[in-house]
């Protein structure tokens, strides 16, 4: 792998920001049925640990750890790939996010370090936190202004941080204006899929000892907070993954990833806009997974879940699941529907689904 900056290229590949808006008109859209899925690699490094993918038009963006991330071009399948340190510290990175004009990566633990590409022919660091308890866990845009990103809770509320100007600068929201964090509670950085945004929406996915759902109805300004009836009690259980459909329509996955097997409490569903949640396929597959996403057009029926036990699809807002590969991937992102991108450990590939 050739490793050159990527300002130039990250910039000309840009394109409007990737939040996979869903139209509302569930019962007007065809189900998806899927027989088989299809996986080609197209990024191989053992020494890489891939959890955060943007799509960015027909190519992909992708920053992982040891400062690593990169760019794939669709069209002449190639990748540029290069490297951010701070000082000494190589960042491990597991948030990324675009708007139409910047990309932007953000790293987990101390100090949390969020770039974005600038001006001067290199990544510009735009925000940074030091405590011993800071850990990002995602992020993501509205539009190509506004942006927000969350994290573990630190002084009794969940770190959450947002943009007003493009991303060139962000502030912390005060716990005075969050619901209070309960003990134990926290979240996963597993697949930058703990935010989930539509319009003016957004909800957040909390796990461990205690698995809620933060909801604002204006881009983070006001906060709301319900719970879930995924499993939890343990640092290792809760909600990995959300996402909606429409402003009504929403899933969230995860469980227990040092038990797998277990199917019990790991699903849900909403069809209130996340203010009730209903477990789904109980005691059924799929077990633990750490992402999960609506397949585009499918009117709010089709859904993919993955994790490192394999891939598995629903096409009856997951009363029922399927599993189509054994491969396994920590995160996924739809192109359109039937084109996905994976990344798990030490690769990502190129799903096309049948």
């Amino acid at each position: 792998m050739k490793r050159i900056s990527l300002l130039l290229i990250l910039l000309t590949f840009a394109c409007k920001n990737n939040n996979e808006v869903r139209s509302s008109r569930v019962e007007q859209e065809e189900t998806k049925t899927f027989e088989s899925v299809a996986s080609e690699i197209i990024l191989e490094d053992d020494s890489l640990s891939i959890r955060a993918i943007q799509v960015m038009g027909d190519n992909l963006a992708f920053a992982a750890n040891h400062g690593t991330y990169g760019l794939y071009n669709s069209q002449s399948e190639k990748w540029k790939i290069s490297t951010q340190n701070f000082d000494t510290i190589k960042p491990e990175f597991r948030a990324v996010a675009s708007t139409s004009n910047d990309f932007f990566m953000l790293s987990v633990a101390n100090p949390a370090l969020l770039y974005k590409t600038g001006d001067k022919g290199s990544m510009e660091l735009v925000y940074k936190e030091e405590n011993e308890n800071v850990f990002y866990d995602s992020m993501i845009f509205w539009n190509d202004l506004e942006g927000i990103a969350m994290g573990d809770p630190i002084d009794g509320c969940i770190s959450i941080i947002t943009t007003r100007n493009g991303g060139n600068s962000w502030n912390k929201i005060t716990c005075d204006s969050l619901p209070a964090s309960l003990q134990g509670e926290a979240a996963f950085a597993a697949s930058n899929s703990n935010i989930a945004v539509l319009d003016d929406n957004t909800w957040i996915l909390t796990g461990g000892k205690k698995s809620r759902v933060l909801y604002s109805p204006d881009r983070g300004k006001s906060w709301e907070i319900y719970d879930t009836p995924l499993i939890q009690g343990e640092e290792t259980t809760g909600g990995y993954s959300i996402d909606f459909y429409d402003d009504r329509n929403g899933v969230i996955i995860g469980g227990d990833y040092t038990k797998p097997e277990n199917t019990s409490a790991n699903k849900a569903i909403t069809r209130d806009g996340g203010k009730t949640w209903q477990l789904i396929a109980e005691g059924q597959e799929p077990g633990y997974k750490s992402s999960v996403r609506y397949v585009p057009n499918s009117g709010g029926k089709a859904m993919v879940a993955t994790g490192f036990t394999g891939i598995h699809y629903s096409k009856d807002s997951g009363a029922s699941w399927k599993k189509l590969s054994d491969e396994g991937f920590y995160t996924l992102r739809f192109v359109n529907d039937t084109l996905a991108y994976a990344a798990g450990k030490g690769r990502i590939a190129r799903l096309i689904f049948d």
